[in-house]
């Protein structure tokens, strides 16, 4: 088993253990094909006006896909770069390189993404940063951790003292008001918002406290499946922008440590 995973001895059944195992070998071995190729020149095409593709997006999916298709044949693997259907009951939610413009323009700020779902419901969650080597995991149930050690939201009571974050959707040069409308009302009341363009890291950073808040439209489902069972295993909130439950398959996602939550909720209705 992962060497990282020594937090988990006598958490975690032989089963659940053997799943975040390869969540983890799949993500790290990922990030460190990432980390290789980081500094070379990149042959980058467009699915978009500005949505990339970068050899290391295709390199870093081929790797997690041969490993959990070698471990776990059985359960069915979502990946960005190969999405091609509705999930079936058992499945891997995958974004290979999240912050793939970031990492085409030498920005450090991008990594891996792999969640496992069962029944609809989000149990595992991984997000490796390769160039910071920090590996954020979450087993539903059993809490949250960052290299090992334990992790939880900020205290954070008031929004004029939080630090949020948000993205912007592909499509925001055709309707650049779903973003500005928001946006200029959270400028009004936060302390400072960050706009840095890897929507599961965010959330992981929501997790682990150093973010507040974060909301975002129009996410695909490998952007946000693990990092939204991070923030609510690290004691956060995680609904779309009505309060609702969240869904990875939905189009809104509003993450806080639970406290800014109503308040951040009100700017965005």
């Amino acid at each position: 088993m992962e060497e990282r995973l020594f937090f988990l001895n006598g958490l975690i059944d032989s089963q659940n253990l053997r799943l975040v195992d390869s969540a983890v070998k799949a993500a790290v071995d990922a990030g460190t094909i990432l980390r290789e190729l980081y500094d070379k020149p990149h042959r980058i095409r467009y699915k978009g006006a500005i949505d990339l593709v970068t050899e290391a997006d295709t390199a870093s999916e081929q790797k997690i896909v041969k490993t959990l298709r070698r471990r776990h044949p059985e359960i069915e693997i979502i990946a960005e770069e190969s999405f091609n259907g509705a999930p079936k009951a058992t499945t891997w939610i995958v974004d290979p390189l999240d912050g793939t413009t970031n990492y085409a323009h030498g920005f450090p700020w991008f990594g891996v993404s792999i969640a496992y779902q069962e029944k609809g419901t989000v149990e595992i969650g991984v997000i490796y940063c390769p160039l910071q080597d920090e590996l954020f995991c979450a087993v539903r149930g059993l809490g949250a951790w960052l290299n090992g050690k334990p992790i939880s939201v900020s205290t954070e009571d008031a929004l004029t003292r939080s630090l949020l974050a948000t993205g912007f959707p592909y499509d925001v040069q055709t309707d650049p008001d779903q973003v500005i409308r928001p946006l200029r009302r959270m400028l009004l009341h936060a302390q400072g918002i960050r706009r840095a363009g890897a929507a599961a890291l965010d959330l992981a950073y929501v997790a682990c406290g150093r973010l507040d808040g974060f909301w975002e439209i129009k996410l695909k489902p490998w952007d946000t499946a693990a990092g939204f069972l991070l923030v609510e295993e690290a004691g956060g909130k995680v609904t779309d922008f009505k309060g609702n439950p969240f869904d990875p398959f939905g189009k809104e996602v509003l993450a806080t440590n639970g406290k800014i939550h109503k308040d951040m909720l009100h700017l965005l209705r």
